[in-house]
């Protein structure tokens, strides 16, 4: 690998001692001839980044021209042509244009030291960054930017030089107590290196680091050669630490979103059990108030029966005294079974609702059931009514008069047809 190369400049529309305009510094981005003699064969630039050269100096040159500076006396005047409207900044990497062609693995790490250094520039600049183009006709692989102040009246581009900018606020502080103005200079002359160390320092953490590139080349500091390889070999292994820490790192964020992923499952389906559970809870009680209903039901079936009862009781007695017929023991069986089962089902039905305190999900089917077994239970009340009256249908006629106190006043209407058969 090698060092990184970043470096800034800034021009007017008037040319400098180099011959050097903004109107030239546009022509040379996009290789026009009259600027381009430095390169053998030309080619026109990439642009990676904004709007095209064109399209640049167009924006620039409308916004030189309306520009206004504010003058003693509180005038208002054009800026003049020697002021500095144009900020520039040329990155190039180690990697020379032979060695990006030849080899992909180094076109894919140049291409993510073009990536890095764009978000860099970004970051520097903002707004103002219009265009960032890549030539591809000169010796090593390189960026140029370009830094357009056109939201501001004065235009100045110098407010993007961190070294005058540092160097300006000191001499407008003035001198310190007891210093000279050779001493004011120096002390303004050290600012401007410090903030240019810092701009070089700001770059090389957020680009050359992660790329593998050193701060400094080996001539700058006197290096051997030795000493010069050892540094690139540190500064490929730094890379490569920052890389795996950007694995671990992608690696935790994704283990972290995977993580709130299932957590909102998990929420979601505690939500939905609980509104479940909740749906789940009405149910069981409405069908606990089926069920209480049924047994009340139930309850008033028993009663009848249990009433029946004492008057076959009653006649009973009665038919003691006449000589007990295989009818009447049959009927009192049958309604000694039927109140058995009665009793027995409204056992059942307080065990049920127990059952449907722990077991909720149950409760609808189960009080299905004893609605069932309640209608079953009023077609049996129902039956021994009609076997009742049989039973009196049977009685000689004078005899009924003596039992006339316990027939019910509602009774079904009954065919003789029974009873004689019966005699």
């Amino acid at each position: 690998m090698g060092y990184q190369f970043i470096h800034l400049e800034t021009y007017s529309r008037k040319a400098d001692a180099k011959g050097r305009s903004t109107d030239f510094i546009f022509a040379e981005a996009s290789r026009k001839p009259e600027a381009s003699v430095h390169v053998p064969n030309p080619l026109p630039p990439v642009v990676v980044y904004g709007v095209g050269i064109e399209a640049m100096q167009a924006m620039h040159d409308s916004a030189a021209a309306t520009a206004t500076i504010n003058v003693k006396g509180g005038h208002v005047r054009k800026l003049a042509k020697d002021k500095k409207t144009l900020h520039t900044v040329v990155a190039s990497h180690p990697f020379t244009m032979e060695e990006i062609r030849a080899e992909p693995a180094k076109r894919a790490e140049a291409e993510e030291w073009e990536k890095r250094t764009i978000s860099w520039l970004r970051s520097q600049y903002t707004g103002d960054l219009k265009s960032v183009i890549r030539h591809e006709d000169e010796s090593h692989y390189h960026l140029h930017a370009y830094v357009v102040p056109v939201d501001e009246p004065a235009m100045s581009a110098l407010k993007y030089h961190p070294g005058v900018s540092a160097k300006r606020e000191i001499m407008a502080v003035g001198p310190a107590q007891g210093e000279d103005a050779k001493g004011l200079s120096k002390r303004a002359d050290k600012a401007y290196k410090a903030a240019m160390r810092e701009w070089q320092d700001s770059y090389h953490e957020a680009v050359a680091v992660p790329c593998g590139l050193t701060r400094l080349g080996p001539q700058r500091r006197r290096l051997s050669r030795e000493e010069w390889q050892r540094e690139q070999v540190q500064a490929k292994a730094l890379q490569k630490t920052i890389q795996q820490a950007k694995k671990v790192k992608a690696s935790g964020d994704s283990f972290i979103s995977r993580t709130q992923n299932e957590a909102d499952v998990i929420r979601t389906a505690a939500r939905q059990e609980k509104e479940a559970a909740e749906q789940a809870k009405a149910a069981a009680m409405a069908a606990r108030e089926e069920a209480e209903k049924a047994q009340e039901e139930a309850k008033e079936v028993l009663f009848r029966a249990e009433r029946y009862s004492g008057i076959t009781g009653r006649l009973k007695a009665m038919w003691d005294a006449l000589g007990e017929s295989k009818l009447a023991t049959k009927i009192r069986q049958e309604f000694a079974a039927e109140i058995v089962r009665v009793q027995a089902f409204a056992k059942t039905i307080q065990e049920r609702l127990r059952v449907e305190e722990k077991r909720r999900h149950e409760a609808e089917r189960k009080a299905h059931e004893a609605e069932r077994d309640a209608e079953k239970a009023r077609d049996m009340a129902l039956k021994m009514q009609i076997e009742r009256d049989r039973a009196y249908a049977l009685l000689p006629a004078d005899r009924l008069q003596e039992v006339a106190t316990f027939r019910p006043t509602m009774q079904p209407r009954l065919t003789p047809s029974s009873a004689t058969k019966e005699k």
